[in-house]
């Protein structure tokens, strides 16, 4: 299990989709989850994540220190501050590009697989006393964010970087 974060001043999903005849498309939004100052988790599940990835990862993300304390050291988590979490799951994460120009998804987690995950994932971060707001799984998505600092942190249950 993958997870990119990025600690925001803001940040908001909403779910897109076009409507309408092909010559008269139009197209909807609507706001899946919106966060003040907190961070924003994007994740990505495995063909071979389990249970025990979305454990580890929502522990790790709840207790990453990120945020300055007040000598100016990234020294506090969401949890020392009382802040929330922005959670869109994101397959992508497990892009292969390594041979031509098309990334392949073949590590990327089926989708019934990767809801579950996703789902246990976001339980885990709630479970830990961290406020999750959620995008809409296998949807396309608008995020928008001010990324602060900027401060992004690639992380690995399988900790390959």
């Amino acid at each position: 299990m993958r997870a990119v974060v990025q600690r925001v001043s803001d940040a908001s999903v909403t779910y897109y989709r076009e409507i309408g005849s092909d010559q008269h498309q139009c197209s909807e939004e609507s706001l899946c989850g919106s966060i003040p100052r907190g961070i924003i988790v994007y994740i990505g599940i495995a063909v071979d994540d389990t249970e025990q990835d979305a454990v580890y990862l929502a522990e790790k993300i709840s207790r990453l220190r990120i945020f300055m304390d007040a000598q100016e050291k990234m020294n506090l988590s969401v949890l020392d501050l009382g802040l929330e979490a922005l959670v869109v799951s994101q397959f992508t994460l497990h892009a292969d590009a390594r041979k031509g120009r098309r990334p392949s998804y073949s590590q990327a987690a089926a989708p019934r697989l990767a809801e579950a995950l996703y789902q246990r994932f976001c339980e885990e971060l709630r479970a830990h006393g961290v406020r999750v707001q959620t995008g809409k799984f296998q949807e396309i998505m608008r995020v928008r964010y001010t990324n602060e600092g900027p401060v992004t942190i690639l992380l690995d249950s399988k900790k390959v970087f």
